[in-house]
């Protein structure tokens, strides 16, 4: 009996939440008896994965050119001409709207799934919703990792087959992996992100820190992640007084050993998809401070039981749940038991179910 062939088609296997994703979805069909296909865009494989790798990277040129797009465009199409795949589940983000037409309509060849990983919609489809349904409307479904995120979708391009499937963990490796030790000697908070853009905001958390309760506790701040932000981060903590506390200890294969020693994770994002690390945190046992920002963390987070949960924006109510998490010793000790609890249901096995039942695998 030949296995249903599935294939994941994203940037790479490596750094990204979406690719994170990606990666755990194959080791997890792998395990169903599926015959897993990752294809990727960029030659950049850092996550463990499961099935066969078809790298359109190694065919990608230092110019870049429309000719070597063309060819990687070529070369995606025999390739999925010459497997017959069950379900294509597209993961990439999707910001030329000609080149995804075409890839809609001429090189995807059997039920397509879109998924949707950031609430700034446009990273996904066009402003335009004759365009999105031009490309969208007539795929097998469109997959968002928040219901915010699909109620958003359906209000702006009234699309009928949009679904809600939240991001998985692997929560047995997760556990594993957090209790490496580390090589910090002192307590701390932390944040995780690039730091390429501004997004992650931390110049904004370095700023809350500062005027927080931490600094006099010697509590640190400790940032995982890289990008080009790197001095002007520095800079802040040192106008603010805090760059001896700040620790910017750049890119970690495995970030689950520091979460899992801070006090608690700080997100500041401007906005977000469904925060890969906000579930990270809770299966490393972490609660979590968080700005409610779009989309993710208001159906991640319990305020007042699993974390804080803070005005979108809003500094001073940051540092004030900062603040409170080191005061109020009862209510953090309360958070911190219902974390673990909290992260299984977004567990693989049991989002991977959801993904069975919506592709009709038994």
């Amino acid at each position: 009996m030949n296995k249903k062939k599935i294939a994941l088609v994203g940037y790479r296997l490596n750094r990204g939440g979406a690719e994170r994703v990606g990666a755990i979805l194959s080791i997890f069909f792998d395990e169903q008896g599926l015959d897993v296909h990752n294809i990727i865009v960029l030659d950049d494989i850092g996550y463990p994965y499961a099935g066969r790798i078809e790298n359109l990277g190694k065919l990608k040129n230092k110019a870049n050119d429309p000719f070597n797009k063309i060819k990687r465009l070529i070369a995606l199409r025999k390739y999925l001409k010459q497997h017959d795949f069950e379900y294509i589940i597209d993961l990439r983000f999707r910001i030329k709207p000609i080149q995804e037409f075409l890839i809609s309509r001429f090189i995807y060849n059997t039920k397509t799934i879109f998924t949707v990983h950031s609430s700034k919609l446009n990273s996904y489809m066009p402003d335009n919703t004759f365009l999105t349904k031009m490309i969208y409307g007539g795929c097998f479904k469109m997959v968002s990792i928040t219901k915010e995120m699909q109620c958003m979708i359906v209000k702006k391009h009234r699309l009928k087959n949009v679904t809600t499937i939240y991001n998985p963990i692997n929560i047995e490796e997760i556990r594993q992996r957090a209790d490496e030790p580390t090589s910090l000697d002192f307590e701390f908070i932390i944040g995780v992100g690039q730091y390429d853009t501004n997004v992650k905001q931390f110049d904004k958390l370095i700023y809350a820190y500062s005027q927080s309760i931490l600094p006099k506790k010697n509590i640190h701040l400790v940032v995982l992640g890289e990008g080009s932000f790197k001095q002007r981060l520095i800079g802040i903590a040192k106008e603010n007084g805090v760059d001896n506390n700040l620790h910017l200890l750049g890119y970690k294969k495995n970030p689950y050993k520091y979460i899992k020693r801070s006090k608690y994770y700080v997100l500041s994002s401007l906005h977000e998809g469904m925060p890969m690390v906000l579930l990270e945190s809770l299966a490393c046992g972490t609660p979590i401070v968080s700005f409610n920002c779009k989309t993710g963390p208001s159906e991640i987070i319990e305020d007042k039981q699993n974390g804080l949960l803070v005005e979108n924006q809003n500094i001073d109510e940051l540092i004030d749940s900062m603040n409170l998490f080191i005061n109020d010793k009862q209510l953090y000790q309360y958070c911190k038991s219902n974390t673990l609890q909290s992260a299984e249901k977004y567990s693989i096995n049991e989002i991977g179910k959801q993904w069975l039942e919506l592709m009709e695998i038994n």
